[in-house]
């Protein structure tokens, strides 16, 4: 019996290209606007019911999440480099170019 479809390396790989498009459809979404329909999604995900829409609920809840979760180590490692970064030395005082000889 030949494999599943989706099973193959043609359905892995077409499965990777829907997840980078979804995925690229998240970020170019503002996270302000994802923030302010948090709470609206936390609330219908805690009244479970079998259905689509709590479903959906639940996978949207975890991708403002994630958005966020993203964002705060993006800016975590951000700040970490420049706490790293050397300071640049200063250039040594301009002394005098000539010395006296006896």
């Amino acid at each position: 019996m030949p494999d599943h479809p989706k099973n193959t390396e043609k359905g892995r790989i077409m499965l990777e290209k829907s997840l980078d498009k979804i995925a690229d459809t998240i970020l170019s979404l503002d996270e302000a606007s994802l923030a302010s329909l948090w709470e609206k999604y936390k609330t219908r995900m805690e009244h479970f019911e079998p259905s689509r829409e709590w479903e959906r609920a639940v996978i949207v809840f975890f991708i403002i999440n994630a958005v966020r979760a993203k964002n705060q180590i993006f800016n975590d490692q951000i700040m970490k480099q420049k706490d790293e970064k050397p300071a640049t030395p200063k250039p040594p005082k301009a002394g005098p170019l000539l010395r006296r000889v006896k």
